[in-house]
């Protein structure tokens, strides 16, 4: 093997994570996306994956606090999963309720 490269089979998550912007930051639980885009143009894909999104209309430099507390109040009625499936099991089956 060369200096300074790897094998394929040796490249996993850690490699990858070490590598990036926020390399020993946390990722981040919640985005702000200003000026009425809903998307985020491969910003920090991989911290993302988990991370809750909010969209606002506002442009940035008229984001105020009112704002950035609507964002925080929208934060807080999510209900984080990190991957998990969501606990249906008070819910009726799709067939049922369409039969009810």
């Amino acid at each position: 093997m060369a200096a300074g490269t790897l094998a394929a089979a040796d490249i996993g998550e850690a490699q990858v994570a070490e590598r990036l912007a926020l390399a020993g930051i946390p990722d981040p639980d919640l985005l702000i996306r200003t000026g009425g885009e809903q998307r985020i143009s491969n910003f920090l894909l991989w911290n993302l994956a988990y991370t809750e999104l909010y969209f606002s209309d506002q442009l940035w430099p008229e984001f105020s606090t009112a704002h950035l507390q609507a964002a925080f109040e929208c934060f807080t009625q999510r209900e984080r999963r990190f991957g998990k499936r969501r606990d249906n099991s008070r819910r009726k089956p799709m067939l049922e309720a369409a039969d009810a």
